[in-house]
């Protein structure tokens, strides 16, 4: 049984009222459309595609911070809906686009990393030393030196915010991570080693990857397979090479053909 399986979701929104002669008419969008996929144990699939495609939309789905109107998500078997997300929450954790949005600016590096363990496994007896001692470990997972946990997240350059969200992520051992353009807000040089960060992550702690990304480069570097989404619909799927080496849909070509290498 794979670990995600996203089946058949559909997902709409109202977008605006439109006037048709004299009534008032609710236009709806159909944001992602019937789209299936399936990721294993351990490895990533790179969801790719233009802004507005509804990579977005899939994520939150997969989280479930979002509903599908129709078909399901399921992590383990488990269907991921309002029921069942709380025990859900613990096996899976977001990291987003934007760093400095993710990051409480008034909570220091130390209380922003330490307060997931706190909320899910309602550590009230742990010490604050003992948090400390953790946040400690998560700064050195992610390459940044314990000094930081005084500070505030104004104090830090895009890649550093960053690489605190991924150790907040990793904080309450999650076999899951949904990354949602998570380099995009970078300079390339910092990007490819947040990108190289989370590759030596994965290994390390056998995680399982969700990659959403507009780049098709990026994505056939990090990820062992690829869904290629055009207005909410999936185009093609596939091994990374082989996708990358011989796509068959021409959106998949274009967007090979429009965006540069990022890692060597």
């Amino acid at each position: 049984m794979a670990l995600i399986e996203v089946d058949r979701v559909t997902k709409r929104y109202a977008r605006r009222a439109a006037l048709r002669g004299f009534r008032l008419e609710s236009a709806v969008t159909t944001v992602v459309d019937q789209v299936s996929f399936t990721i294993e144990r351990g490895e990533t699939l790179g969801l790719v595609g233009e802004s507005g495609s509804g990579k977005s939309t899939l994520a939150r789905m997969v989280l479930g911070l979002v509903e599908p109107d129709e078909g399901a998500v399921r992590i383990d078997g488990v269907t991921v809906n309002a029921a069942t997300i709380q025990g859900l929450r613990r096996r899976m954790q977001p990291v987003f686009q934007d760093p400095a949005a993710a990051l409480d600016p008034r909570m220091r590096v130390l209380d922003l990393v330490t307060e997931p363990l706190v909320i899910h496994r309602r550590s009230e007896a742990t010490s604050r030393a003992g948090l400390r001692l953790a946040a400690a470990e998560l700064m050195g997972a992610v390459g940044m030196d314990e000094s930081a946990l005084g500070r505030y997240p104004h104090e830090f350059s895009g890649g550093q915010k960053q690489r605190i969200n991924i150790a907040r992520a990793l904080a309450i051992e999650p076999e899951i991570l949904v990354l949602d353009e998570p380099v995009s807000a970078l300079d390339v040089s910092v990007a490819a080693q947040v990108v190289n960060l989370l590759r030596g992550l994965q290994r390390e702690l056998r995680l399982t990857y969700l990659f959403i990304s507009h780049s098709m480069p990026l994505v056939r570097y990090l990820a062992t397979r690829i869904a290629v989404l055009e207005r909410g619909k999936l185009v093609e799927s596939g091994e990374s090479e082989a996708i990358c080496r011989n796509p068959q849909a021409e959106y998949t070509k274009r967007l090979i053909a429009a965006t540069p290498d990022l890692v060597a």
